[in-house]
């Protein structure tokens, strides 16, 4: 099968494209799925990278083309565990079960349906272990992709596959954010909300029935003010001086960097602060006065109850929400997508199709 192997940390070197990749065959409990389309993610150009490793301290897209020199690739993924090379990365998975294992219903066959981006790691019996498509198994960025069965679910709706590709890790990443938050109709902040996952929330938030405060640049407000947002904030702009102090019920945020501190401020005392990314930088400045004078709460997301993709494919499939794709390309153009992906000149995803034959 065509597919894109991950060879190493580093630059878009590091993706090579093949054609001669043996295609899976799904074990005991798994099902063998015709991808029909995979999104782009921050996570994936985060692994390539090796962003996550502690020994890297700067935002994102610093090193999103040639990855970071001083990167250690032993806590280079996301789960600070080595990442075994060559891996099939690809969070997003959206395609047609054409095969499966034993012990798996023969009627799943034919079923069109969405991936788990963030699963449940099955090799731990800790509390919030999880392990992610792409990274800790072989993900979507191929003609086929093997999963367990239980992370796949049946999706009816008339949306593309481009459409559906979109939602696994973005709209899920967004819509446990929300769900750890509890937020009901409250005012929220959402920075980055022209990303995939800032889009996410703020759809995801307008059907909770928030008021949104959206950052973005402003050659992007419409898009997001198209998306559902209220009011909307330059990314560029002072927070304390656009929304004064505690004005806000929730944060929730995917940027971080030197604006950090003012997010916390803005927050009403009994304020929640929710964060699943650091594009502008993981090391924030804390006064812990304002934590705890304000009773504010810290809330880190990354593992996600079962509950959580579940509400999504109902959301779906009752028209409750549809995706933004900005731009789509063949699986062989990964370099230019996720160069694309860096330049952020787009509302919504990115998303790339692999041959189909």
């Amino acid at each position: 099968m065509h597919a894109v192997h991950l060879i190493g940390h580093g630059s878009f070197e590091m993706l090579q494209y093949r054609e001669d990749v043996p295609i899976p065959s799904p074990q005991k409990g798994e099902v063998l799925i015709k991808v029909g389309a995979a999104g782009v993610n921050n996570t994936d150009i985060n692994t390539r990278t090796a962003w996550y490793s502690k020994a890297v301290t700067t935002g994102t897209e610093e090193g999103g083309e040639s990855g970071f020199a001083g990167a250690d690739d032993d806590d280079g993924s996301w789960s600070g565990t080595p990442l075994q090379f060559p891996r099939i990365q690809g969070a997003d998975c959206c395609g047609t079960v054409v095969a499966v294992g034993e012990g798996v219903d023969p009627k799943r066959v034919g079923q069109r349906v969405l991936v788990t981006a963030v699963q449940m790691d099955t090799t731990s019996d800790k509390d919030f272990y999880a392990a992610t498509l792409g990274s800790e198994m072989d993900g979507a960025f191929a003609q086929y992709c093997v999963v367990a069965d239980h992370e796949t679910h049946a999706v009816n709706c008339d949306w593309s596959d481009a459409e559906l590709a979109s939602i696994p890790c973005a709209y899920s990443t967004a819509e446990n954010l929300l769900h750890r938050v509890k937020l009901g109709a409250e005012k929220i902040l959402i920075t980055g909300a022209s990303g995939g996952v800032g889009s996410a929330a703020v759809q995801l938030a307008k059907r909770r029935g928030a008021t949104i405060y959206a950052v973005a640049s402003k050659a992007k407000f419409d898009d997001v003010k198209a998306l559902g947002a209220d009011h909307l904030i330059d990314r560029n702009a002072d927070l304390i001086k656009e929304l004064s102090t505690e004005a806000l019920d929730v944060v929730v945020d995917l940027v971080a960097g030197p604006a950090w501190p003012s997010m916390l401020e803005v927050l009403k005392r009994g304020g929640r602060y929710a964060t699943a990314g650091a594009i502008a930088g993981p090391i924030v400045e804390l006064d812990v006065r304002t934590l705890y004078l304000k009773d504010l709460s810290l809330i880190g997301c990354t593992f996600q109850e079962p509950v959580v993709f579940e509400n999504l494919v109902s959301y779906i499939e009752r028209g409750e929400i549809r995706p933004v794709v900005a731009k789509t390309y063949p699986l062989k153009d990964i370099a230019i997508a996720q160069q694309d992906f860096l330049d952020k000149q787009f509302t919504g995803k990115l998303v790339l199709i692999p041959p189909q034959v």
